[in-house]
């Protein structure tokens, strides 16, 4: 491990613990199985499928399919290298996304930079992108009719992206994304798959809450450390 991911991990506030040698890598779980009925991937809408970014982006500013678009300051609609290898997903605009109209601009945006770049991954290499392209008023959990208006948008920037591996950070957005119910501590350490992909994904804390329970890192980096040794042990792309 490099001094400057050292650095970063002590800015984590996270002991650093070196690998034995030939324990280099962390085995990946079966995927996991998800309900026969959430298994089936959401259809993607007309306003969504087989769009360029351009035309996606467009769609996505002038989108008016529930009550947020009343409400907004502006959409978000992702940043990032739209060829990356690595996807992360959280779950919808806060305050400072909403003003900016850039997703994980805030403290829990910082948080975030300083956990890419532990696992040697600048911001600008990833593809960041939520579930919901509004901030729901008062930042209150995403509804289900919110939910399932703004999926084909994020689903559409997975096509487009076409990432390798999808870091899914936050109980809500993983199990929005998964389709499923089950507690996001059952989640971790698990290799999952995009439901009707096979596209792996990996959950961890979403960063606002690590800020919340900042003893709770130590158990984001092995996560993190899990998907770098999954993203590892991937065919290339």
């Amino acid at each position: 491990m490099d001094a400057r991911r050292l650095q970063y991990l002590k800015a984590l506030d996270i002991d650093v613990w070196r690998r034995r040698e030939g324990a280099d890598t962390i085995a990946a779980a079966a995927p996991v199985e998800v309900a026969a009925a959430a298994a089936t991937a959401t259809t993607l809408q007309p306003a969504a499928a087989n769009l360029d970014w351009t035309s996606l982006e467009a769609a996505v500013r002038g989108c008016t399919l529930c009550g947020l678009s009343k409400t907004r300051t502006q959409t978000v609609f992702g940043v990032g290298d739209r060829n990356a290898q690595w996807m992360v997903i959280g779950e919808a605009p806060g305050a400072d996304e909403d003003r900016e109209g850039e997703p994980f601009v805030g403290r829990a945006g910082q948080l975030l930079t300083s956990m890419l770049k532990a696992m040697g991954l600048r911001r600008e290499q990833v593809f960041i992108a939520n579930i919901l392209k509004c901030r729901p008023p008062g930042n209150r959990d995403p509804s289900p009719e919110e939910v399932a208006h703004c999926m084909p948008y994020l689903q559409q920037q997975i096509e487009l992206v076409n990432p390798r591996l999808i870091l899914c950070v936050g109980r809500i957005a993983a199990q929005n994304l998964l389709k499923t119910d089950t507690p996001i501590g059952k989640l971790r350490g698990q290799l999952h798959r995009l439901p009707g992909t096979e596209r792996p994904v990996v959950v961890t804390y979403h960063p606002a809450y690590l800020l919340r329970s900042p003893g709770e890192k130590r158990k984001a980096w092995a996560d993190l450390v899990f998907a770098m040794n999954t993203a590892e042990g991937l065919a290339p792309a």
